[in-house]
């Protein structure tokens, strides 16, 4: 399924938003709820989601349709890393904490995509 460059930016705005609104949850009220351990495993979640959120952001601003493939990449990385981050800083389930790695194996491809579809150097042809 293709997805329009204004939809990712729709996409990628929603993204930085929840990145934003998640982590000024987390610093104000789940203080009581967090260990330090889980504080720091729930703002390493916030700051990859912030950080692919903006790459997220610039990929959908660029005039090359070619790399919003890496889009999907980024985007199943911040849900597979960073929410199970969240939940696992929550509830301390064990399993949980198995599905982050999927996640960062997501941001690597798109990282990956990004620079293979860059290297082709297709432009979008108005």
């Amino acid at each position: 399924m293709k997805i329009s460059a204004s939809k990712w930016i729709v996409i990628s705005s929603l993204m930085g938003f929840l990145g934003v609104a998640i982590g000024a949850f987390g610093a104000h009220s789940l203080k009581q709820y967090l260990t330090p351990e889980t504080t720091e495993t729930f703002r390493t979640g916030v700051l990859y989601h912030l950080i692919h959120s903006s790459v997220l952001l610039a990929v959908s601003l660029s005039t090359r349709l070619d790399l919003m493939k890496a889009n999907k990449f980024f985007l199943a990385g911040i849900i597979l890393f960073s929410l199970s981050l969240y939940i696992y800083s929550l509830t301390s389930i064990k399993i949980i904490a198995m599905i982050t790695p999927l996640g960062g194996v997501s941001f690597l491809l798109g990282w990956l995509m990004l620079m293979w579809q860059a290297g082709r150097g297709e432009r979008i042809k108005n």
